[in-house]
C-alpha cells in the first residue's frame, strides 16, 4: 500500500491564487509567489505544495513555461508538487464567479480534458516528484456517474504515458469526506482518494461573502462550535473505510480557517484536525499559503505561526 510520507506527499501547503482564481495577468502569475515564498514553505517543514491551475492559463503561449519554472523552483528547495486542475473547460467549482457549463454532458469538453492531461503526462509523467489531481471539487451529485466514468477514462489515457504517477481523485459535494464512498474503486494502486475539509463550515467560513451557505453576519467561537477529535473521526469514518476496502490511502487536499476567525481559535482547529490526520496517516495540504481569505503567511498569524507550523 502507498505511504504518502515516504513518497513526500504528506504535509503540504496550497499555492492558491497564483495560476487560478486570479486575474491571469503576467504580473500576478510572475510575482504572486516568489522563490522566497517557496524557500519559506520548505523551511516550515512542508514536503510538497499543491498548485491549482486553471485550464485557460495553459492555453496561453507561456502557460506551460510558467508551470515549468514553478516546478523547478519547488524542486530547488526539495518540495514535491501536486498539479491540480482547478478549472476545466465547461466546469468550475465556483458556480458564482465563473461561467463554465456543460463539461459532464459534452464529449467535446471531455476530450479537451483528456488531451490536457495527456500533455501533463508527457511533460511531467516521468518525474516521481510530481503528482496529478484530475479536477478540483465536483459539485452536484448528479455529476457523479459521469465523473466516475470520465476519471476512469482519463486515468486510462494518462497511464499509457505515465504508468507510475500518483493520481488524486475526489468526489462530489466539493470533495466532501462523506462522499468519498461514492467513488468507484481506484483504477490502480497509484490512485489516491482525495477529500477537502472545512468543517464545520459555520466556523471555518464565518463571514464568507461568496457562498449562500453562510450568513456573513454570524460568528462562532471554537468553544461553541463543538469541534473535537470525535467530530473529525465521525466525519472521516466512511472515507477511511472506503480507502481501506480498496487498499489505497486517503489525502486531504484542502483544509483551513478563514482570516475572520481569531488566530487563537484557528490554531485550535488546526491542532484538532491534525491530530486525527496523524492518527490515520492522512496526507494533507493546508489552504492557503498567501491571501485568498485563508493566508497562513499573512500578518494576522504573527505570533501564532510557529505553533501552527509545528502542527502541520
Amino acid at each position: 500500500m502507498l505511504n504518502l510520507k515516504q513518497k513526500g506527499f504528506y504535509k503540504g501547503i496550497n499555492l492558491g491564487g497564483w495560476f487560478s482564481q486570479c486575474d491571469y495577468s503576467p504580473e500576478r502569475m510572475d510575482y504572486f509567489i516568489t522563490e522566497e515564498d517557496i524557500s519559506k514553505i520548505a523551511a516550515w517543514g512542508a514536503d510538497h505544495v499543491r498548485i491549482p491551475i486553471d485550464y485557460n492559463v495553459l492555453e496561453q503561449s507561456t502557460g506551460f513555461d510558467r508551470i515549468d519554472k514553478a516546478i523547478s523552483t519547488c524542486r530547488k528547495y526539495g518540495l514535491n508538487i501536486i498539479l491540480d486542475l482547478h478549472k476545466t473547460a465547461g466546469f468550475s467549482f465556483d458556480t458564482y464567479g465563473e461561467h463554465e457549463y456543460g463539461f459532464f454532458e459534452s464529449e467535446i469538453y471531455q476530450e479537451k480534458f483528456y488531451q490536457l492531461w495527456e500533455r501533463f503526462a508527457k511533460s511531467y509523467g516521468q518525474n516521481e516528484h510530481i503528482a496529478f489531481e484530475l479536477l478540483n471539487e465536483v459539485t452536484d451529485k448528479s455529476y457523479l456517474p459521469a465523473w466516475n466514468r470520465i476519471a476512469h477514462t482519463c486515468i486510462q489515457r494518462i497511464r499509457r504515458i505515465a504508468p507510475d504517477t500518483l493520481i488524486f481523485v475526489g468526489s462530489w459535494d466539493n470533495n466532501s469526506p462523506k462522499t468519498v464512498k461514492d467513488l468507484n474503486a481506484p483504477y490502480d494502486d497509484k490512485v489516491i482518494y482525495n477529500m477537502h475539509c472545512y468543517e464545520p463550515l459555520k466556523f471555518t467560513h464565518q463571514g464568507a461573502y461568496w457562498t449562500a451557505a453562510i450568513n456573513p453576519e454570524e460568528h462562532f467561537s471554537f468553544a461553541e462550535s463543538n469541534i473535537t477529535e470525535h467530530f473529525f473521526e465521525q466525519l472521516f469514518a466512511s472515507a477511511i473505510e472506503k480507502a481501506k476496502k480498496h487498499h489505497t490511502v486517503l489525502y486531504c487536499g484542502e483544509y483551513g480557517v478563514i482570516d475572520r476567525v481569531p488566530p487563537e481559535d484557528a490554531i485550535k482547529w488546526f491542532c484538532m484536525i491534525h491530530s486525527v490526520f496523524e492518527k490515520h496517516g492522512i496526507g494533507r495540504c493546508a489552504w492557503n499559503y498567501k491571501e485568498m481569505d485563508f493566508g497562513l503567511s499573512d500578518i494576522r498569524l504573527s505570533g501564532f505561526r510557529e505553533k501552527l507550523i509545528r502542527n502541520l
